[in-house]
């Protein structure tokens, strides 16, 4: 694991420089500095992690995924700037430091959040991305789609809807579409720059979903254990809200429990890619581990 962590690091400062850069205007504005608060951060940096890790493993170059891991990670931002508005989450603190809306103002914060969705379009569609543009518009294609009103969009639509009565399967659907179609886009994207076979992006997408759904109900059950320290932002909100989550559906045992089978899930999927997919494997087992 200690491995993993510094892969995740190192993978984390070279999005960081690459976000930096694309974020630095010519002159400083307010809005430039909203969306370098709400992006330059800290972070995980999963996503990202995941686009430069299967294009490793697809064979594509490593600028170019960089660019698409950069791009991600703006799309990714921009979703924390909405959901922590008011009308959303109404959350005041991100990644440990004030919410953009709180150390903005709310129409700054919304802003910002569609120029950084705009900016990873743009990002996406320039030749440095990759010389090929059937590849480019497939990335494009790909991220609109994981992004928009059929993918996470569409999942926060859910999220504000759904009581804590609803369904094991409903609970699924939702985190499917809000936490799981951008962690399916980072992986299919390393296999579009790649030129994978589609096997191979088979089994990248089924890998995807299962750690995506170990991801949230992770993230469900820190809400109820973790240390706002550690986590970085408000917790014991779900039930207050009448969130609809794993924890709430099948208890703590239960999500852990069901965390594990998709993490064991995930593993299994991998098989067609041997050796060369551990870093992903190592993943799928940090997910479930995690405490931020």
């Amino acid at each position: 694991m200690a491995a993993l962590r510094d892969r995740l690091a190192a993978a984390a400062a070279a999005v960081e420089a690459e976000l930096a850069s694309l974020l630095s205007p010519a002159e400083d504005s307010r809005l430039f500095a909203a969306m370098r608060h709400g992006t330059l951060n800290g972070g995980k940096r999963l996503r990202p992690f995941l686009v430069l890790t299967t294009a490793d493993i697809c064979g594509a170059d490593r600028g170019n995924a960089l660019r698409v891991a950069a791009a991600v990670e703006l799309v990714h931002s921009y979703s924390l700037i909405h959901d922590d508005l008011p009308a959303m989450d109404d959350d005041a603190l991100r990644r440990g430091q004030p919410t953009v809306h709180c150390a903005y103002d709310e129409a700054t914060a919304i802003l910002a959040g569609d120029a950084l969705l705009t900016l990873a379009f743009q990002v996406l569609v320039e030749p440095a991305t990759h010389a090929d543009a059937a590849v480019r518009c497939e990335l494009v294609g790909g991220l609109a789609a994981a992004a928009g009103a059929a993918g996470m969009v569409a999942g926060q639509m859910l999220d504000l809807t759904a009581a804590d009565t609803a369904s094991l399967d409903d609970i699924i659907r939702l985190q499917r579409l809000k936490t799981g179609a951008l962690i399916e886009f980072s992986c299919l994207a390393g296999a579009s720059l790649g030129a994978a076979d589609a096997m191979a992006r088979r089994a990248l997408s089924l890998y995807a979903r299962d750690i995506g759904l170990a991801f949230q109900i992770a993230d469900d059950l820190l809400d109820v254990d973790g240390e706002p320290e550690e986590v970085g932002k408000a917790l014991h909100k779900d039930a207050g809200h009448g969130k609809a989550t794993f924890v709430g559906r099948l208890g703590r045992d239960g999500a852990h429990a069901e965390a594990l089978r998709f993490r064991d899930s995930a593993i299994d999927r991998l098989a067609l890619l041997g050796e060369k997919a551990d870093l992903l494997r190592a993943v799928a087992e940090y997910i479930v581990t995690r405490r931020t």
